[in-house]
């Protein structure tokens, strides 16, 4: 009981913090400025590559190891995966990033505002799977560090989900959609992250062995969207330290948290 309250706390908590973002359209009309943009988008690279590491890669070395398996296996091969997944969706589903007007996927005749909404809910689904599959991790292990380590995870996503959340819905208002259906599309984006925290939790509870490749899995996953979307976002095009020291501020953040939780 304690592990499925814990493990829908952190998922319902990085859910709870885009929806908390996206409610900003109700008191903002104008979309964040630029520079506010760019330490968002750097801040949320920072965390994912920092998450990456720490939460997903570290522990899925060592329980390949404890598996008796060679560590770089497991990570290598499920990190490629991670990448070949995202990439797979980025060339399927039809999407729009929100400083360009060349529109990615299968070509469609869909609204802006329905694409760029597709482009943020594409890289919700590692950020899912990795707090579900570390809150995963500690339930198999009953380790009480482990725990820790997951509950800083979701603290760290969920703090920069408040922006992303806002970085959905406020362009989407400026882009002529009503406050309730552009918050309505935030809600939407981020309920993607709890189903596929689920997903990747109950996978890892019907085949344990395979928990060192999920693991990395949402490793490659996630550092794919930081390489594809976010660090080239946070330039905006252009030579940034704003976009850079965002990069920084959240790489330190999501380190010390897990280092000091975990």
């Amino acid at each position: 009981m304690r592990t499925v309250l814990l493990t829908g706390g952190g998922l319902g908590f990085i859910f709870l913090m885009t929806c908390l973002g996206g409610a900003t359209v109700f008191f903002f009309r104008k979309s964040l400025p630029g520079k506010f943009q760019q330490i968002f988008l750097g801040f949320a690279a920072g965390v994912m590559i920092a998450a990456s590491v720490w939460s997903l890669l570290i522990p899925a070395i060592e329980e390949a190891e404890a598996q008796g398996l060679a560590g770089w296996i497991p990570s290598a091969v499920g990190f490629s995966l991670g990448v070949v997944f995202l990439l797979g969706l980025d060339h399927v589903i039809p999407h729009l990033h929100q400083f360009s007007n060349l529109q990615e996927g299968i070509a469609t005749n869909s609204k802006r505002s329905t694409l760029l909404f597709l482009a943020v809910t594409l890289h919700n689904i590692p950020e899912g799977m990795a707090v579900g599959l570390s809150f995963a991790l500690a339930a198999q292990h009953d380790d009480p560090v482990m725990f820790s380590s997951a509950i800083a995870l979701a603290l760290g996503i969920g703090i920069q989900n408040f922006p992303e959340g806002a970085a959905i819905s406020l362009p989407l208002r400026q882009e002529g959609t009503s406050p309730g259906k552009a918050f309505k599309l935030a809600f939407i984006s981020g309920v993607v992250e709890p189903i596929f925290g689920v997903m990747a939790v109950l996978l890892a509870i019907w085949f344990t062995p395979i928990m060192p490749w999920l693991l990395s899995f949402a490793a490659g996953a996630m550092i794919y969207v930081v390489v594809e979307e976010l660090i080239p976002e946070a330039h905006l095009n252009e030579h940034s330290h704003v976009g850079t020291l965002g990069v920084m501020a959240g790489f330190l953040i999501m380190m010390v948290l897990d280092v000091a939780l975990g």
